[in-house]
């Protein structure tokens, strides 16, 4: 049976993947959405209760039937480099490649409606609170006095975007910055802000998830340092291998599967007294960088998650499924 990759071409992280399943003798296909249309065909049936799908990239014909899992890492805009692109073909595309894998049987790195929920950071600080992650204090406001008094209950202050673009997202991309003490707040009325009290750390955590193993990294950092957002901060420290405490996994068991994703990069920041602060979980969050500085074999987890068989199906009885009672 066949992995599937939803990704851009120039992915590298996906590459690191790509080399531990052809290793181990898993056949893998790699697609971009993008390219509906163009280097990318499908095609599904839905005869006398069988459905037959097939998708066809880079020459290689693949039954959706016969995939084992399909790892939604970055995939492009469905049809988006077709001869004459629209938003209603974009619509079309992504209906039909998302409708057809989704009746797959398929295991998902992650699935697409968990992902995309999984996106919002506002739902991701609630989950994280209810599964008992220390959450800095935080607001997301329009209102210029609210904005105020969370400043004078919490003077240090850190302020950043709701949606957490990446520094590879320009002109998108804003970095976590810290709010000086004369701020005028008037002009969060103009669009949702975030701030949040700032943690003073000792070092940022990554935490990549898959499935149930969890591979954390630590980055010193210095506690007064202007610079608060780690993505954007010049070089410093290494990245290196750290325990997750005992207090903190139970807590990230429950997120992902409260969240229902098989992988999560989780980033937290650590204080004086190594209390793990949890900021974000990208669902799809890079790796690549970790494991090059840490040796930690991400990659190779990943690609033994997506080569496990599935589970044998139940026996069926008129064409129902059944279980035993």
């Amino acid at each position: 049976m066949t992995v599937l990759i939803l990704t851009c071409e120039e992915d590298v992280t996906a590459d690191m993947v790509v080399v531990h399943l052809n290793a181990a003798g898993i056949p893998v296909v790699r697609v971009d959405p993008a390219d509906l249309t163009g280097g990318v065909a499908l095609s599904g049936e839905y005869v006398h209760g069988r459905f037959r799908g097939h998708l066809s990239a880079g020459g290689r014909l693949v039954s959706i039937g016969g995939l084992r899992s399909v790892w939604v890492r970055r995939p492009g805009t469905p049809a988006g480099r077709a001869a004459q692109p629209s938003a209603w073909l974009t619509e079309e595309a992504a209906q039909a490649l998302y409708g057809m894998l989704r009746g797959s049987d398929a295991r998902w790195m992650n699935h697409p409606d968990a992902a995309r929920r999984a996106r919002h950071k506002p739902w991701q600080l609630r989950l994280a609170q209810r599964c008992g992650l220390p959450v800095p204090a935080t607001l997301i406001t329009t209102f210029p006095r609210a904005a105020r008094e969370f400043s004078e209950r919490y003077p240090d202050l850190v302020v950043k975007p709701v949606s957490g673009a990446h520094p590879q997202d320009p002109p998108r991309a804003v970095p976590t910055s810290r709010v000086a003490p004369d701020t005028d707040f008037s002009a969060v009325a103009f669009g949702p802000t975030l701030f949040q009290r700032r943690i003073s750390k000792r070092a940022d955590i990554r935490l990549t998830v898959v499935g149930d193993r969890m591979l954390a990294a630590r980055k010193t950092a210095d506690a007064d340092a202007d610079e608060v957002d780690v993505r954007f901060a010049p070089p410093g420290a290494p990245w290196r291998p750290t325990d997750v405490p005992s207090s903190i996994a139970p807590g990230v068991r429950a997120y992902l599967k409260e969240a229902e994703l098989a992988y999560g990069a989780f980033d937290f920041v650590e204080d004086a007294d190594g209390t793990w602060w949890f900021l974000e979980c990208n669902q799809s969050g890079q790796f690549g960088f970790v494991e090059v500085e840490t040796g930690q074999p991400i990659a190779r987890t990943i690609a033994e998650w997506l080569a496990r068989p599935l589970p044998e199906a139940p026996p069926r009885v008129n064409g129902a499924n059944t279980t035993a009672r």
